[in-house]
Protein backbone atom coordinates (compact mmCIF):
# COMPACT_ATOMS: atom_id res chain seq x y z
CA UNK A 1 0.00 0.00 0.00
CA UNK A 2 1.35 3.63 -1.35
CA UNK A 3 0.58 6.80 0.20
CA UNK A 4 -1.22 8.99 -1.78
CA UNK A 5 0.17 12.30 -2.60
CA UNK A 6 -1.26 15.07 -0.63
CA UNK A 7 -2.65 16.70 -3.91
CA UNK A 8 -6.28 16.50 -5.44
CA UNK A 9 -7.15 13.65 -7.28
CA UNK A 10 -6.46 14.04 -11.13
CA UNK A 11 -4.36 17.08 -9.98
CA UNK A 12 -0.78 17.56 -12.12
CA UNK A 13 0.99 19.69 -9.27
CA UNK A 14 3.40 22.22 -10.03
CA UNK A 15 5.72 22.38 -6.67
CA UNK A 16 8.39 25.22 -5.63
CA UNK A 17 11.29 25.03 -4.01
CA UNK A 18 12.44 27.06 -0.63
CA UNK A 19 16.09 26.81 -0.64
CA UNK A 20 17.29 27.82 2.81
CA UNK A 21 20.19 29.98 3.14
CA UNK A 22 23.04 28.12 5.15
CA UNK A 23 21.86 26.92 8.39
CA UNK A 24 23.97 26.96 11.89
CA UNK A 25 26.93 25.21 11.62
CA UNK A 26 27.59 25.24 7.85
CA UNK A 27 30.66 27.09 6.18
CA UNK A 28 28.16 29.47 4.57
CA UNK A 29 26.35 30.18 7.78
CA UNK A 30 29.89 31.22 9.02
CA UNK A 31 30.30 33.16 6.37
CA UNK A 32 27.52 35.00 6.49
CA UNK A 33 28.17 36.32 10.01
CA UNK A 34 25.86 33.79 12.05
CA UNK A 35 22.63 35.42 11.25
CA UNK A 36 20.31 34.46 13.67
CA UNK A 37 17.92 32.01 13.28
CA UNK A 38 14.70 34.71 13.35
CA UNK A 39 16.73 36.26 10.18
CA UNK A 40 16.56 32.74 8.57
CA UNK A 41 12.61 31.53 9.02
CA UNK A 42 12.08 34.98 7.95
CA UNK A 43 13.93 34.67 4.51
CA UNK A 44 12.31 30.59 4.47
CA UNK A 45 8.44 32.64 4.98
CA UNK A 46 9.56 35.22 1.77
CA UNK A 47 9.91 32.44 -0.13
CA UNK A 48 7.20 30.73 0.46
CA UNK A 49 4.83 33.74 0.09
CA UNK A 50 6.29 34.63 -3.54
CA UNK A 51 6.16 30.74 -4.82
CA UNK A 52 1.98 30.70 -3.15
CA UNK A 53 1.57 34.42 -5.29
CA UNK A 54 2.75 32.81 -8.43
CA UNK A 55 0.06 29.80 -8.01
CA UNK A 56 2.32 26.95 -6.92
CA UNK A 57 0.37 24.09 -5.69
CA UNK A 58 2.87 23.00 -2.87
CA UNK A 59 6.74 23.83 -1.80
CA UNK A 60 9.69 21.32 -0.88
CA UNK A 61 11.70 22.83 1.75
CA UNK A 62 15.16 22.25 1.98
CA UNK A 63 18.61 23.07 3.21
CA UNK A 64 20.47 23.94 0.14
CA UNK A 65 22.71 26.57 1.68
CA UNK A 66 24.25 23.98 3.42
CA UNK A 67 27.07 22.90 1.23
CA UNK A 68 29.34 21.50 1.26
CA UNK A 69 26.30 18.10 2.46
CA UNK A 70 26.74 15.20 4.60
CA UNK A 71 25.23 12.53 3.69
CA UNK A 72 23.11 12.41 6.80
CA UNK A 73 23.03 16.28 8.65
CA UNK A 74 23.87 16.55 12.14
CA UNK A 75 21.81 17.47 14.85
CA UNK A 76 21.79 20.64 14.43
CA UNK A 77 20.83 20.81 11.05
CA UNK A 78 17.76 18.55 11.59
CA UNK A 79 16.30 21.31 14.45
CA UNK A 80 16.63 24.19 12.10
CA UNK A 81 15.11 22.68 9.27
CA UNK A 82 11.96 21.71 11.40
CA UNK A 83 11.61 24.80 12.33
CA UNK A 84 11.51 26.32 9.13
CA UNK A 85 9.66 23.55 7.28
CA UNK A 86 6.95 24.33 10.41
CA UNK A 87 6.83 28.04 9.65
CA UNK A 88 6.30 27.67 6.15
CA UNK A 89 3.86 24.60 6.96
CA UNK A 90 1.75 27.11 9.29
CA UNK A 91 1.39 29.60 6.13
CA UNK A 92 0.41 27.26 3.75
CA UNK A 93 -2.88 26.73 4.73
CA UNK A 94 -4.35 23.53 3.01
CA UNK A 95 -1.76 23.61 0.81
CA UNK A 96 1.06 20.73 1.37
CA UNK A 97 4.52 21.08 2.13
CA UNK A 98 7.33 18.40 1.84
CA UNK A 99 10.72 18.08 3.11
CA UNK A 100 14.08 17.34 1.45
CA UNK A 101 17.24 16.86 3.78
CA UNK A 102 20.62 16.99 1.83
CA UNK A 103 22.01 15.36 0.63
CA UNK A 104 20.64 12.10 1.41
CA UNK A 105 19.00 11.65 5.24
CA UNK A 106 15.77 10.24 5.00
CA UNK A 107 15.71 9.75 8.32
CA UNK A 108 15.90 13.55 9.32
CA UNK A 109 13.16 14.31 6.35
CA UNK A 110 10.95 12.01 7.98
CA UNK A 111 11.36 13.35 11.66
CA UNK A 112 10.96 16.70 10.53
CA UNK A 113 7.88 16.07 8.26
CA UNK A 114 6.39 14.75 11.19
CA UNK A 115 7.03 17.60 13.17
CA UNK A 116 6.52 20.45 11.46
CA UNK A 117 3.50 18.80 9.89
CA UNK A 118 4.90 18.75 6.53
CA UNK A 119 3.25 15.58 4.13
CA UNK A 120 5.95 14.46 1.88
CA UNK A 121 9.99 13.98 1.43
CA UNK A 122 11.94 14.11 -0.95
CA UNK A 123 15.06 10.98 -1.09
CA UNK A 124 17.39 11.47 -3.52
CA UNK A 125 18.93 7.86 -2.95
CA UNK A 126 16.06 5.58 -1.97
CA UNK A 127 17.52 2.55 -3.85
CA UNK A 128 20.67 1.49 -5.22
CA UNK A 129 23.85 3.34 -4.79
CA UNK A 130 25.02 6.77 -6.31
CA UNK A 131 28.81 7.75 -6.51
CA UNK A 132 28.52 11.38 -5.84
CA UNK A 133 30.57 14.65 -4.53
CA UNK A 134 29.68 13.03 -0.82
CA UNK A 135 31.15 9.75 -1.76
CA UNK A 136 29.34 6.99 -2.46
CA UNK A 137 25.59 7.12 -1.34
CA UNK A 138 23.75 3.70 -0.61
CA UNK A 139 20.12 3.45 -0.32
CA UNK A 140 18.37 2.85 2.92
CA UNK A 141 14.82 2.07 1.69
CA UNK A 142 14.32 -0.67 4.34
CA UNK A 143 15.34 1.54 7.62
CA UNK A 144 13.37 4.69 6.34
CA UNK A 145 9.81 2.60 5.46
CA UNK A 146 10.49 1.21 8.42
CA UNK A 147 11.00 4.28 10.31
CA UNK A 148 7.89 6.13 8.54
CA UNK A 149 6.00 3.02 10.45
CA UNK A 150 7.08 3.73 13.93
CA UNK A 151 6.94 7.74 14.00
CA UNK A 152 3.08 6.50 12.88
CA UNK A 153 3.46 8.06 9.27
CA UNK A 154 2.55 5.11 6.92
CA UNK A 155 -0.14 4.30 4.94
CA UNK A 156 -3.51 4.77 6.26
CA UNK A 157 -2.96 7.15 8.50
CA UNK A 158 -3.68 10.77 9.38
CA UNK A 159 -0.35 11.79 9.78
CA UNK A 160 0.88 10.14 6.74
CA UNK A 161 3.83 11.08 4.96
CA UNK A 162 4.82 10.54 1.24
CA UNK A 163 8.50 9.41 -0.39
CA UNK A 164 8.69 10.55 -3.31
CA UNK A 165 11.85 9.43 -4.76
CA UNK A 166 14.86 10.25 -6.89
CA UNK A 167 15.76 7.78 -9.76
CA UNK A 168 19.37 8.53 -11.22
CA UNK A 169 19.22 11.69 -9.35
CA UNK A 170 21.56 14.59 -10.65
CA UNK A 171 24.90 15.21 -9.52
CA UNK A 172 25.50 11.61 -9.23
CA UNK A 173 26.12 8.41 -10.98
CA UNK A 174 24.50 4.78 -10.32
CA UNK A 175 26.51 2.32 -9.58
CA UNK A 176 23.81 -0.16 -10.16
CA UNK A 177 21.03 -0.26 -12.37
CA UNK A 178 21.86 2.12 -14.91
CA UNK A 179 18.76 1.20 -17.02
CA UNK A 180 16.72 3.94 -15.60
CA UNK A 181 13.69 1.60 -16.44
CA UNK A 182 15.15 -1.34 -14.50
CA UNK A 183 15.61 1.65 -11.77
CA UNK A 184 12.27 3.27 -11.40
CA UNK A 185 10.94 -0.53 -11.16
CA UNK A 186 13.00 -1.26 -7.79
CA UNK A 187 12.49 2.05 -6.05
CA UNK A 188 8.86 1.77 -7.11
CA UNK A 189 8.28 -1.94 -6.74
CA UNK A 190 10.97 -3.05 -4.62
CA UNK A 191 11.42 0.50 -2.54
CA UNK A 192 7.94 1.05 -2.15
CA UNK A 193 8.50 4.23 -3.44
CA UNK A 194 5.20 6.12 -3.32
CA UNK A 195 6.51 8.36 -6.71
CA UNK A 196 9.80 8.85 -8.30
CA UNK A 197 11.58 11.95 -9.22
CA UNK A 198 13.41 12.05 -12.62
CA UNK A 199 15.78 15.35 -12.95
CA UNK A 200 18.46 16.20 -15.47
CA UNK A 201 22.33 15.85 -14.74
CA UNK A 202 22.72 18.77 -12.62
CA UNK A 203 20.24 21.52 -10.95
CA UNK A 204 18.52 23.46 -13.64
CA UNK A 205 19.20 21.36 -15.75
CA UNK A 206 16.26 18.91 -17.75
CA UNK A 207 16.67 15.32 -18.81
CA UNK A 208 15.68 13.95 -22.28
CA UNK A 209 11.69 13.20 -22.16
CA UNK A 210 12.93 9.78 -23.45
CA UNK A 211 14.25 9.14 -19.81
CA UNK A 212 10.61 10.48 -18.65
CA UNK A 213 8.79 7.97 -20.91
CA UNK A 214 11.30 4.79 -19.76
CA UNK A 215 10.62 5.83 -16.16
CA UNK A 216 6.84 5.41 -16.81
CA UNK A 217 7.46 2.60 -18.54
CA UNK A 218 9.46 0.71 -15.56
CA UNK A 219 7.13 2.01 -12.97
CA UNK A 220 3.47 1.77 -14.56
CA UNK A 221 0.93 2.98 -11.81
CA UNK A 222 3.15 4.78 -9.96
CA UNK A 223 3.70 8.90 -10.41
CA UNK A 224 6.70 10.12 -12.07
CA UNK A 225 7.70 13.79 -11.01
CA UNK A 226 10.11 16.22 -12.74
CA UNK A 227 13.32 17.38 -10.06
CA UNK A 228 15.13 19.37 -12.10
CA UNK A 229 14.80 21.50 -15.23
CA UNK A 230 11.52 22.73 -15.58
CA UNK A 231 11.22 26.22 -17.65
CA UNK A 232 8.68 28.07 -19.69
CA UNK A 233 10.74 27.08 -22.70
CA UNK A 234 10.77 23.08 -21.51
CA UNK A 235 7.15 22.86 -20.33
CA UNK A 236 5.42 21.73 -23.65
CA UNK A 237 8.23 18.66 -24.27
CA UNK A 238 7.95 17.85 -20.72
CA UNK A 239 4.40 18.37 -18.69
CA UNK A 240 2.47 15.93 -20.89
CA UNK A 241 5.38 13.04 -19.85
CA UNK A 242 4.63 14.23 -15.69
CA UNK A 243 1.85 13.73 -12.92
CA UNK A 244 3.97 16.85 -11.16
CA UNK A 245 7.23 18.95 -11.13
CA UNK A 246 9.50 20.29 -8.57
CA UNK A 247 10.12 23.70 -9.98
CA UNK A 248 13.06 26.26 -8.26
CA UNK A 249 16.06 27.44 -10.17
CA UNK A 250 13.73 29.25 -13.18
CA UNK A 251 11.41 30.86 -10.93
CA UNK A 252 14.47 32.86 -9.15
CA UNK A 253 16.21 36.40 -9.59
CA UNK A 254 18.50 35.15 -13.09
CA UNK A 255 17.31 31.69 -13.17
CA UNK A 256 20.07 30.78 -10.34
CA UNK A 257 19.13 28.51 -7.75
CA UNK A 258 19.86 29.88 -4.12
CA UNK A 259 18.71 33.70 -5.11
CA UNK A 260 15.67 34.99 -4.16
CA UNK A 261 11.83 34.30 -5.90
CA UNK A 262 11.28 36.71 -8.99
CA UNK A 263 7.69 36.98 -8.66
CA UNK A 264 7.82 37.73 -12.17
CA UNK A 265 9.85 35.08 -13.58
CA UNK A 266 7.71 32.62 -10.50
CA UNK A 267 4.43 33.40 -12.45
CA UNK A 268 5.44 33.10 -16.17
CA UNK A 269 6.54 29.43 -14.83
CA UNK A 270 3.09 28.56 -13.85
CA UNK A 271 1.81 29.63 -16.49
CA UNK A 272 3.80 28.30 -18.71
CA UNK A 273 2.85 24.95 -17.35
CA UNK A 274 -0.75 25.26 -16.75
CA UNK A 275 -1.02 26.05 -20.73
CA UNK A 276 1.18 22.45 -21.27
CA UNK A 277 -0.66 20.09 -19.29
Amino acid sequence: MRVPLPFPAGAKPLVGVVHLPPLPGSPGWVLDGRPPMDAIVERAVADAAAFWAAGFDGLVVENYGDAPFFKQVPAETVAALARCAREVVLGAGARPVGVNALRNDARAALACAVASGARFVRVNVHTGAAATDQGVIEGEAAATLRLRDHLGASPGGPGAVAVLADVHVKHARPLVAEDLGRAASDAAERGRADAIIISGGATGEAPDPATLRAARAGAPGVPVWLGSGLTPETCPALVPWLDGAIAASAAREGGRAGRPVDPARAAALVEAFRRAV
